[in-house]
């Protein structure tokens, strides 16, 4: 994943403080919310068992000019169980 020519790539703080680059690699639905799988390989072609994926809620917010953007929210971790199985059951193969 994460191999288009033009990567949506985004930066966030982990818990430890650490900046994690990270890109997009789809979006989905669960239970009528939206989510984002996200992975750090962002075109430098990592072996798969390097790369590392996170799940994340996506809240939909206006800007001060109102232009749409989104924000990349933690999910519970029992929530995470769930999404987890989805994307492997879903998307496991690609």
């Amino acid at each position: 994943m994460c191999n288009n020519e033009e990567l949506d790539i985004i930066e966030l703080e982990s818990e430890d403080g650490e900046l994690l680059r990270l890109c997009v690699d789809r979006y989905f639905f669960y239970n009528g919310d939206e989510y984002v799988l996200l992975s750090d390989d962002c075109g430098q072609n990592k072996p798969k068992d390097e790369v590392s994926h996170y799940v994340m809620k996506v809240v939909p917010l206006e800007d001060e000019d109102g232009e749409e953007m989104e924000e990349f929210v933690p999910v519970e971790d029992e929530l995470m169980d769930q999404l987890i199985h989805v994307v492997e059951s879903t998307f496991g193969d690609e």
